[in-house]
C-alpha cells in the first residue's frame, strides 16, 4: 500500500484536526533547534510476514516527522505454515527489500546506533529464522533483532496511544500481521490506560488465506459461507482471551472501543471512503463504525480477484489478503463488540521510534559522589 508520512507523527490529541479522520500539522519544527544544530535522524525498520517497512524520521516537539519511508510486500512468510521454513524465493524477496532499506539508511547518514531493525512472526517461526537473519547481518550490515510477540504488541500500542478516546473506560488494539495478530487490552484508571491483558494468535492475513483459498468463479453464497470459515477459525482462537471476563461487558455497553492497525484496517477504511488514491491523512485517525466495516467488506466480496486488484488502495499484490484481514477484524468485533473503530496507519515502526527517542531524551543519571 502507498505510504504517504509526510504528517506529524506522535501529536497530542489538541493539536490535531478536529476534522474527523484527519489530522493537521502542528507549529512543531523539525529545523535547527536552540543548539543551531538539526535533530539527529533514526530509523525503524519492521521485517514482517508479508510486508518490509522502513521509516527514517526525526524528532520534533509533537512526536517526530517522517523523512524518508519505505514499504514492499515480500510475502516472507509465504509457505510458511505448510513447512515451518522460509521458502528460498520468499527470502530473497525480502533480502532484496532489505538491502534496499539500508541503502536508503546509508544515504540519509542515519547512525547504526538509532536503527532499529526488528523481524516478527516468519522469523520467530521458522526453523531458518535465524540463518535468514545471519544473511541479512553479512550481505547488507543490517541487524535485526527478533522480537517475541508481547514486545511487538506493546510496540503497537505505543505507537497508537494517542489515538485512544480520553472518554472510554477500555480500548483493545488489534494489530493484523501476515503470520499472526496481537491483541492488547488496556483499561482507564486514574493513571490513564494500562494493560489489562494481551495475547499473540498465530494467525494473519497470509496464514488464513493459505488455510482457506478463496474459491473461483463461486456465486456469493459460496463466498458468504468461505468467509464465514475464515471468520470462525479466528473466532476459535480468540476464545482463550486471557482478560477478567468483566471487561467484556464494558465493551457490550458501548463504554469501549477497538483500535485497528494494518492493512487489514486500513484497506477497509480506502474502500469506505470510496478513495481513488490511498490517503494517509484521510485514514489515520479515521473513526469507523462495525456496520461500515462490515459494508467494505460485503463491496470486497462482490468485487472479486479482479476488482480488488483494481482497487487502488488494495492492488494485485493484496488482493487475495485483504479478505483474509477483514475475517480477522470480523471475527474480533463480533467476540468484544463495539460499534466504534479507529483506524491506526501507524503501529509497531512508530512504536520503535517513539520509545527510543523518549529513552534519548532522558537527563542520563548523575552518580552520587561518595564523601
Amino acid at each position: 500500500m502507498p505510504e504517504t508520512d509526510d504528517a506529524p507523527h506522535g501529536a497530542p490529541r489538541s493539536q490535531r484536526s478536529r476534522s474527523e479522520g484527519q489530522r493537521a500539522r502542528s507549529g512543531a519544527s523539525d529545523g535547527p533547534g536552540a543548539s543551531g544544530r538539526e535533530p539527529p535522524l533514526y530509523g525503524a525498520l519492521d521485517l514482517g510476514t508479508n510486508n518490509c517497512r522502513l521509516l527514517i524520521a526525526r524528532p520534533a516537539r509533537d512526536g517526530f516527522r517522517v523523512v524518508d519511508s519505505f514499504s514492499r510486500i515480500v510475502r516472507l512468510g509465504e509457505g510458511l505454515s505448510r513447512t515451518g521454513r522460509l521458502d528460498d524465493a520468499a527470502m530473497d524477496r525480502a533480502y532484496d527489500a532489505l538491502m534496499m532499506c539500508g541503502e536508503r539508511v546509508a544515504r540519509k547518514g542515519v547512525d547504526s546506533s538509532r536503527l532499529m531493525a526488528v523481524a516478527t512472526q516468519a522469523c520467530r517461526q521458522a526453523d531458518n529464522g535465524a540463518g535468514f537473519i545471519e544473511r541479512v547481518r553479512q550481505g547488507t550490515g543490517l541487524k535485526l533483532r527478533i522480537i517475541d510477540p508481547i514486545e511487538e504488541a506493546r510496540l503497537a500500542v505505543e505507537g497508537c496511544l494517542n489515538l485512544f478516546d480520553d472518554k472510554a473506560e477500555a480500548v483493545l488494539v488489534v494489530d493484523v500481521g501476515g503470520g499472526s495478530t496481537e491483541l492488547s487490552w488496556l483499561s482507564k484508571g486514574d493513571a490513564g490506560f494500562a494493560l489489562a491483558g494481551w495475547m499473540s494468535i498465530p494467525i494473519g492475513v497470509v496464514t488464513l488465506a493459505e488455510r482457506h483459498p478463496e474459491p473461483h468463479g463461486a456465486l456469493n453464497g459460496a463466498l458468504t459461507g468461505w468467509y464465514e470459515e475464515m471468520v470462525a477459525d479466528m473466532a476459535a482462537a480468540l476464545e482463550a482471551a486471557p482478560v477478567d471476563p468483566a471487561l467484556r461487558e464494558v465493551f457490550t455497553g458501548g463504554r469501549a472501543h477497538l483500535v485497528g492497525t494494518s492493512g487489514a484496517i486500513t484497506s477497509l477504511a480506502g474502500i469506505h471512503l470510496g478513495l481513488r488514491r490511498y490517503q494517509r491523512n484521510l485514514v489515520d485517525g479515521l473513526w469507523m463504525t462495525r456496520g461500515d466495516c462490515e459494508r467494505a467488506a460485503d463491496r470486497l466480496k462482490a468485487m472479486g480477484p479482479a476488482g480488488r486488484a483494481a482497487e487502488s488502495c488494495i492492488g494485485p499484490d493484496r488482493a487475495d489478503l485483504v479478505l483474509a484481514g477483514a475475517a480477522i477484524m470480523e471475527a474480533v468485533q463480533r467476540a468484544w463488540p463495539s460499534d466504534r473503530v479507529r483506524v491506526a496507519d501507524r503501529g509497531l515502526r512508530e512504536g520503535l521510534l517513539l520509545q527510543r527517542m523518549r529513552q534519548d531524551r532522558r537527563p542520563p543519571r548523575r552518580r552520587r559522589r561518595r564523601r
